[in-house]
């Protein structure tokens, strides 16, 4: 049984997408897509996300992520957030050393994120995932400002891998 220092990780259902939307929402950081949109996620995609329950069984935190179309053997993390109160307790790393658990047996070797110039919290999750997993972290520019027509800011891709075989937690 999980505690409040280890909370259960499991796949996603679509009976979490409200309140994996709240958490999005209430992080003030995340792009917020539409609630339905965390619906059809956690339908066609929960095999590649993520979300931890806290004591109560209700999500606390979330990984959305997906298969690359073009490059099967990577999943790109899409969303990664934590409700306030359980931040600061290795949670977000937690996931996606779930998450690179449960996706190696399927081949998936490499893991592909976006990191907005600044987001230490981001930068410093994803450099400790590759140093836990042994694998390299290489940063380029993705998607520069005067792509997006809201004012949004550039997107720094970030590459992980390869991932061990048998991902460790």
């Amino acid at each position: 049984m999980a505690t409040q220092t280890e909370p259960l990780i499991e796949t996603p259902g679509v009976e979490d997408g409200a309140a994996v939307w709240r958490i999005a929402r209430d992080s003030r950081v995340l792009d917020l897509n539409s609630s339905y949109s965390y619906l059809l996620w956690f339908r066609d995609f929960a095999r590649t996300s993520a979300v931890a329950r806290g004591e109560c069984g209700a999500p606390v935190g979330f990984v959305t992520g997906y298969l690359r179309p073009d490059r099967p053997g990577t999943l790109v993390v899409w969303q990664v957030a934590v409700d306030e109160e359980h931040r600061g307790r290795g949670l977000a790393g937690a996931m996606l050393d779930h998450l690179a658990a449960r996706s190696a047996p399927r081949g998936i070797r490499r893991l592909e994120a976006t990191v907005a110039p600044g987001n230490t919290a981001s930068d410093r999750l994803f450099a400790l995932f590759a140093r836990r997993h042994g694998a390299a972290l290489e940063r380029e520019a993705l998607f520069g400002p005067e792509l997006f027509p809201d004012g949004h800011g550039p997107e720094v891709l970030y590459r992980i891998g390869p991932l061990p075989r048998a991902a460790r937690p």
